[in-house]
């Protein structure tokens, strides 16, 4: 039997009502996704169904990545004791774009992430401003490093302070993120939603799928939910 069978029969797959009405099944194409998400560019996806015996096209595999990323769901409700926020420059279609995230730095769980054309306080208070709307983050303790960001989290009444030691989770977050980007941003062409749409579902995949050698193999979401 073809493992595109054993996947056919065994697999179980949230999301089913995302792709009614697609011709290949939902666990090929679930599996697919996250080939991708874990590092392989979409025309290695093609070529690893190909020797599975599913021949799709690049397209289609493009299509099953935007439709499976808008219907993920949010990281579960956390109430995080220390937060680290940071900003990193990335490209979308030759124009400089700032990739926002915020991730708790006991459970490694990745908080937040958006994409904005500038960088600054006014970003930064609005990014923080979506962490208030899906965490109670009340009594969390921010960790920052830069003084704009001091006066954003002063605009939504969050505590923080300047921190460049604990904060070497998010940015080994960002270095994960960077070699993935390198394999294909190119992809983000005249999209930016498109980019904001990739990194969600890296996000997706970092805290409920990939084991994290800090939390003895669990995934964050694992530590937050138990």
């Amino acid at each position: 039997m073809q493992l595109a069978d054993l996947l056919r029969e065994h697999l179980d797959i949230e999301n089913q009502d995302a792709w009614e009405n697609e011709r290949t099944p939902t666990p090929v194409r679930c599996f697919a996704v996250r080939l991708h998400s874990m590092g392989l560019s979409l025309r290695e996806v093609v070529g690893a169904l190909d020797w599975l015996g599913v021949d799709r096209s690049f397209q289609a595999v493009w299509n099953w990545k935007e439709k499976l990323a808008e219907t993920q769901s949010d990281p579960p409700t956390a109430t995080p004791s220390r937060v680290a926020v940071d900003e990193k420059q990335i490209e979308v279609d030759g124009e400089k774009k700032w990739l926002y995230a915020a991730i708790d730095t006991d459970s490694k769980l990745v908080l937040e992430v958006d994409v904005y054309s500038r960088r600054g306080t006014d970003p930064a208070a609005a990014f923080l401003h979506r962490l208030t709307e899906k965490h109670d983050v009340s009594e969390t303790e921010f960790l920052v490093d830069a003084g704009g960001y001091l006066t954003a989290l002063a605009r939504q009444e969050l505590s923080g302070h300047l921190n460049y030691t604990t904060r070497n989770h998010i940015e080994k977050w960002f270095q994960t993120v960077t070699m993935r980007i390198d394999r294909f941003h190119s992809f983000w062409r005249g999209s930016q939603a498109s980019a904001t749409r990739w990194l969600r579902r890296f996000r997706y995949y970092y805290n409920r799928q990939r084991p994290n050698q800090a939390l003895d193999g669990r995934t964050p979401a694992q530590v937050v939910l138990n």
